[in-house]
């Protein structure tokens, strides 16, 4: 490894355990999408689910409890009958956007070239 990026795996000094759980949480596969759905405000759960496709409940109940948890998303419940709870980010889950969007700007932008390797790589492997 060069000497410049060694540093990269020892961040905190815990050999990049913390790093790396950071990242597992925002990169996962519905983190992203929850985050940039809540971009637009606070929403109700069956809002939210409504509008990210494909997210099942159970899903969408645990990756709001990490979010929570994680301080990227709050939520809000109204004593009501029937009972409304709403979420928003916080300014922490703000922060998240533009880094996000920078990497799906990059994937948009690398696409056809991503497919056109795994393409070939394909016909490479058999």
């Amino acid at each position: 490894m060069p000497q410049q990026y060694q540093h990269t795996c020892m961040i905190r000094g815990d050999g990049g355990r913390t790093i790396r759980a950071v990242l597992d949480r925002i990169c996962d596969k519905w983190t992203l999408l929850i985050v940039a759905t809540l971009e637009q405000g606070r929403l109700r759960f069956t809002d939210l689910q409504r509008q990210v496709p494909g997210i099942s409940q159970r899903m969408l109940t645990l990756t709001l409890k990490n979010l929570e948890r994680d301080g990227l998303v709050s939520r809000t419940a109204y004593a009501e009958v029937p009972p409304r709870v709403e979420y928003e980010l916080t300014p922490t889950g703000q922060s998240l956007i533009p880094p996000a969007l920078a990497l799906a700007g990059w994937a948009m932008e690398h696409i056809a070239e991503i497919e056109a390797s795994r393409a070939a790589y394909g016909d490479r492997a058999g």
